[in-house]
């Protein structure tokens, strides 16, 4: 991560200036310094707005997770530190939404597998048979 861009894949590099970023004070317990500081953070990036996406990319992204993508972080008492964690969270996010997924070949099992399956059949059947009572 340099100072203007991050890198999602292989091919997608992108611009912080394509990620804005909102402050808001942070909730739950923490006394006076977390009703006075600024320290959760709201990465958001638009998609459709987007130089670092191509037409195709940006289609995939958009059915997947949607026009605009948001993360939130609120862990750390630093500023800096949840601004770090709401990008990391925004980029697994795009990284997720862009994954292709492979098709499955079809393959046959081989016949040792076949066989393999057969006689576990096999074997299953002679127990079962063992544990019928006498004569019924």
């Amino acid at each position: 991560m340099d100072g203007e861009s991050v890198r999602v894949t292989r091919s997608v590099v992108l611009p912080l200036s394509e990620v804005s970023f909102r402050f808001s004070r942070s909730s739950g317990p923490g006394g006076q310094h977390a009703q006075k500081s600024e320290t959760r953070v709201a990465a958001v990036f638009d998609v459709e707005a987007s130089t670092a996406l191509t037409d195709v990319q940006k289609k995939r992204v958009i059915a997947r997770a949607g026009p605009v993508l948001r993360a939130i972080a609120q862990d750390e008492r630093s500023q800096l530190r949840n601004r770090e964690l709401a990008l990391e969270r925004l980029v697994e996010q795009l990284r997720g939404a862009l994954r292709v997924e492979r098709k499955r070949v079809a393959t046959k099992p081989s016949a040792a597998a076949r066989e393999r399956r057969l006689e576990q059949k096999r074997q299953r059947s002679q127990t079962k048979r063992l544990r019928r009572p006498p004569g019924g």
